[in-house]
């Protein structure tokens, strides 16, 4: 692993990033310094206690789509690319490819996930995956999925401003999940964003301007 590590101002100096606690971002600048050289990290719960960070700093970073993670306990930092640059002959590719497997690289370098049978905005693949016993496909929520998973890093914080704060715009994630498990029919939400801002205007979450 690299013992330098370089930071973009796109990322680190936008207000998505800025509007989160000293302690998160204290984080990311952490998590980025001990990332492999394809962004991976094995470890995000041990170096958030090695600083003194807490879980909801983490909890935040993967929200605001930040970091990413994976069921294996592995996160990846998303804007690595557009950070950092390597050298062919300095290249160690990561050994977390399983992981590195569910990922593609959009245009402006940062990672997403593979798209899935819902078509994210911007995105032309339809590939079907599958988390756990879930298929993304299906617009039934549990353990393994949430719709938090299919909203775009700009629709995340839209949504969050909307709900005026990080924990109303978590309250009106688990209130969504909870409806979506409910549900009678396993009909695909084609539209997350739209939907969730549906819930949280009509429940309450959101005042409409």
């Amino acid at each position: 692993m690299a013992e330098r590590r370089m930071f973009t101002l796109k990322i680190v100096d936008s207000d998505a990033f800025l509007d989160m606690p000293m302690s998160a971002q204290a984080l990311y600048f952490h998590l980025n310094m001990r990332a492999d050289d394809d962004g991976f990290v094995n470890n995000p719960k041990k170096i958030s206690r090695m600083i003194g960070a807490s879980d909801d700093d983490l909890k935040i970073l993967l929200a605001k789509r930040f970091v990413l993670g994976f069921e294996s306990g592995v996160i990846v930092i998303k804007h690595w690319r557009m950070h950092n640059l390597l050298r062919k002959d300095r290249y160690n590719p990561t050994q977390y490819q399983e992981e590195f497997a569910r990922l593609q690289l959009k245009d402006n370098g940062s990672y997403t996930e593979l798209a899935t049978t819902w078509q994210p905005l911007g995105n032309q693949m339809a590939t079907q995956v599958s988390i756990g016993k879930v298929s993304i496909g299906k617009s039934k929520v549990n353990d393994d999925l949430s719709i938090l998973k299919r909203l775009t890093g700009e629709e995340q914080t839209v949504l969050e401003d909307l709900c005026e704060g990080f924990d109303n715009f978590m309250q009106l994630i688990r209130y969504t999940d909870a409806k979506i498990s409910r549900r009678e029919d396993d009909e695909p939400i084609s539209d997350p964003y739209s939907y969730l801002l549906a819930v949280g205007i009509n429940d309450g979450f959101i005042r409409e301007q």
